[in-house]
């Protein structure tokens, strides 16, 4: 068993992690945003959960709104793109299957398990 106390500070930190799964902490900061036309995971599913702020994704071009509460699903593939269109912190938690990241928050190849 692993277990975590999220404590949302600047960036992306992985927090729990094994062979077969990885979840990631994620604060993005007002007007600005991560990934882009050109960002996605060759390797991994994700699953996006908003802890708290607003903000919107673009996935394969569809705009999807977000806020407390939203759950979205980022298919491995998928070009997206996260952004904090609010006034405070866009706080997410994010689950990937297979992990996507190294624990020092660099992407691995697809394919390659924790």
């Amino acid at each position: 068993m692993q277990h975590a106390h999220l404590q949302f500070g600047e960036g992306f930190r992985v927090v729990v992690n094994d062979r077969r799964s990885q979840a990631a902490q994620m604060t993005i900061r007002p007007g600005q945003s991560e990934g882009g036309r050109e960002n996605f995971h060759r390797g991994a599913d994700q699953w996006l959960f908003i802890v708290s702020g607003t903000g919107r994704a673009i996935v394969n071009g569809k705009r999807v709104p977000l806020r407390r509460g939203t759950l979205l699903f980022i298919r491995r593939g998928d070009r997206h793109e996260i952004k904090n269109t609010g006034k405070t912190p866009l706080r997410t938690l994010n689950i990937y299957v297979p992990p996507a990241y190294t624990e020092f928050g660099n992407e691995r190849p697809a394919g390659r398990p924790g």
